[in-house]
């Protein structure tokens, strides 16, 4: 198959050298579930393996919130990060390129080529404030245009972790006949109190950033990294365990600094850290970095009112609907999302296989740092 390789039409919001192996569709006019209408989409997406030619080896495989469509490979070629399931995708692999046909798109509201917040509208103009809500019910909706434009009418398996979980169970639900299984991870059926919560301190940390500027900082100069950096700190708390922390950690201070003075971190320049500290300043700016703030808020937003149940009847009843096999699988440790919101999952869904259950220290990123095991259950479930 020849596959599309046209010009993007989105602005990836960190401009640089062309990333190696990032293709785009343009998928045409969206309309959004919560009422508003994207005029026009454009999607960044890799892929890996060779399509079959009667087009049914294919797998989508879906990235979490601070992903993109990068989901193997390394960091040569231009590329700003390591594959982020690298371990996962690729020649006698997990998912095995040499037998799948390997799909990962940049989600719609995400700022690596994929239309999104930083993107031109039709003026010309970034969106910026004028961004539209969207839901992950809107990110799946692109992702099947997208398929179109592949000419794949199904997936042998849809297969996502985190927000991306989110996603391959709204494929089973929205498009039933075009995928033959869901394989999800490290996710829930709908938000939490809890998340919502988190999430939200998330988004006001980014908005009430003076350099947020409603939204519209694009092009001026400025942006509102002080803000994603305290947001990525609230979420990478949640992402690991108090357990992993202090045997890593403990009170230890940071090299050559001294935490123990009359100066406070934050407050006065030269001021000492304490390891862990230093470990959260450094995954805030790694991801101020890479990552776009508006993208940052538009999908941590999608995450706020993910629910498969919202305008289908009651959970049971929509779960107990879903027409396809679904694996799941979580981790022990995990406190953003709980074993029981994977165990109500295999409850309710009548074609979900048994729970797995990932043994990790490291919580919720245990989806990605278990190679080993998230490989294994994966194996499974495609066999």
């Amino acid at each position: 198959m020849n596959h599309l390789e046209l010009p993007p039409t989105a602005t990836v919001w960190r401009e640089g050298d062309p990333v190696a192996n990032r293709q785009f569709a343009d998928v045409g006019e969206l309309a959004l579930e919560f009422g508003t209408v994207l005029p026009a989409v454009t999607v960044a997406y890799e892929t890996w393996g060779t399509l079959s030619p009667d087009r049914n080896n294919a797998i989508l495989v879906e990235h979490a919130l601070t992903g993109d469509a990068h989901a193997a490979g390394s960091t040569q070629a231009g590329q700003l990060t390591p594959g982020w399931w690298d371990a996962i995708i690729g020649p006698g692999k997990a998912i095995d390129t040499n037998v799948w046909f390997v799909v990962a798109a940049n989600v719609l509201g995400g700022c690596q080529g994929t239309t999104g917040p930083g993107s031109l509208a039709p003026d010309d103009r970034p969106w910026g404030s004028r961004w539209p809500r969207i839901s992950v019910r809107d990110q799946v909706a692109t992702e099947a245009r997208l398929a179109d434009e592949l000419g794949i009418t199904s997936f042998r398996a849809v297969v996502g972790g985190s927000m991306g979980g989110m996603r391959a169970l709204e494929w089973a639900l929205l498009y039933p006949q075009r995928l033959e299984s869901a394989i999800i991870v490290a996710t829930g059926a709908a938000a939490t109190a809890d998340q919502i919560a988190l999430q939200t301190a998330q988004i006001e940390a980014i908005t009430t950033d003076a350099a947020w500027q409603g939204g519209d900082y694009y092009a001026t100069g400025s942006q509102p990294t002080s803000g994603l950096g305290v947001a990525r700190r609230f979420a990478h708390l949640s992402y690991r365990t108090e357990a992993e922390l202090h045997e890593r950690f403990g009170t230890q201070p940071q090299p050559d600094e001294d935490p123990h003075t009359d100066f406070i971190s934050g407050r006065h320049p030269g001021a000492g850290r304490f390891a862990v500290q230093s470990y959260f300043d450094h995954h805030a700016s790694k991801l101020a970095e890479r990552f776009d703030a508006g993208s940052y808020v538009s999908l941590t937003d999608a995450m706020n009112t993910h629910d498969v149940s919202r305008g289908r009847g009651d959970l049971e009843q929509v779960l107990g609907g879903v027409q396809v096999p679904v694996w799941v699988a979580g981790v022990d440790s995990d406190r953003l999302y709980p074993i029981r919101l994977q165990e109500q999952m295999c409850d309710l869904i009548p074609q979900a296989a048994p729970l797995t259950v990932i043994t990790s220290k490291h919580g919720h990123d245990g989806f990605l740092v278990e190679s080993q095991a998230v490989g294994d259950f994966i194996t499974k479930a495609l066999q």
